[in-house]
């Protein structure tokens, strides 16, 4: 009986290493040899099952269950990390556990719009948990030493002037622990790669700066959205400036009082700022926003028209008038 039970107990002892060494295969064998890397997100509030499924779906696992097998034997059912994770099938299961719950290694999506000055991307920015809105404004705005020397772009910009106009309006991956110079430094790199040498060398045929350029396309962001009036309207803007006529853009205003009026009041108007262009002819002292590749293009490119004046209706519709007698009667119609 006795050699019964020990044949038992080995027979028992065999299959429990068999099964931890098949598991153990299992957890440490990656799915493919493919060293490509694969984006893989996790969403706020995802458990095991979802997460488990969605690598298998995106093939960076061989099997939910090993996985998920796994996760619980770590008690790591709640150790994942919300966030963005560059994968690889050429990954064991331990190894993409071990980078979905350590936050060091989730990267954060982050997306800024077209015109969203710098005071609203750091709230924005502050919001996503990065960091504070005081830090990242500091970072664009103090000491900016660094990015002068580092970008080309930047060497015609004033230096009393913060870095509002050159962060690129686009969609990016970050680090959730990066730091505020690194996060701008992406957006400087973003912005290096989109103003290309073919755009760089039309700005200086056209005897105009970079700053020059971002400053206005900024206003034209502001003014109107969709690229053909875009165009139509730096082409009045330009007019405008040649004959030392102010740009009355009512972005300006807006940017001056922060209200963000279709129509300013005639009060808005009056308010003493250099970046007042109802007030002071030229362009403003620096960019007012930061532009998008179409209000950048317009800009650099814009369509010839016979007009001078132009206004938003509430709907969005841009009406363009050729004197200040037509541009009444249509603020009468449209804004009235």
């Amino acid at each position: 009986m006795f050699k019964v039970i020990k044949s038992l107990f080995i027979l028992l002892a065999a299959f429990v290493v068999t099964i931890f060494i098949w598991f153990e295969y299992q957890i440490s064998v990656p799915a493919a040899n493919n060293q490509e890397i694969i984006g893989f997100a996790i969403s706020q509030g995802f458990g095991v099952h979802q997460i488990s499924q969605d690598l298998y779906n995106k093939g960076l696992i061989r099997s939910q269950f090993y996985f998920e097998v796994y996760v619980w034997s770590k008690k790591a059912e709640g150790d994942f990390i919300a966030g963005v994770f560059d994968l690889s099938p050429s990954m064991s299961i331990k190894q993409i556990t071990r980078l979905l719950t350590q936050a060091d290694n989730a990267e954060k999506v982050i997306t800024i719009i077209e015109g969203w000055s710098n005071k609203e991307i750091a709230d924005y920015l502050a919001k996503q948990g990065l960091f504070t809105r005081e830090e990242f404004l500091a970072a664009v705005g103090g000491n900016l030493s660094d990015y002068l020397q580092s970008y080309e772009f930047l060497s015609d910009k004033p230096v009393n002037v913060d870095l509002e106009g050159y962060l690129f309006p686009d969609t990016y991956r970050v680090f959730r622990n990066a730091a505020p110079a690194e996060v701008v430094k992406k957006i400087l790199d973003n912005f290096d790669l989109k103003l290309s040498p073919e755009l760089r060398q039309k700005i200086t045929g056209q005897n105009k700066t970079i700053f020059e350029i971002i400053t206005l396309a900024s206003i034209i962001e502001k003014e109107v959205s969709r690229p053909d009036d875009m165009k139509m309207v730096a082409d009045i803007f330009y007019k405008r400036l040649a004959q030392n006529m102010a740009l009355q853009s009512d972005a300006t205003v807006n940017y001056v009082t922060g209200k963000g009026r279709v129509q300013p009041s005639i009060e808005d108007t009056r308010a003493d700022s250099p970046y007042n262009t109802y007030l002071y002819a030229g362009l403003p002292p620096g960019p007012i926003a930061n532009p998008g590749i179409n209000a950048i293009m317009a800009a650099i490119e814009p369509t010839e028209n016979p007009y001078y004046y132009f206004l938003t209706t509430k709907e969005g519709e841009v009406i363009y008038a050729r004197t200040y007698d037509e541009h009444l009667q249509n603020k009468a119609r449209y804004l009235n």
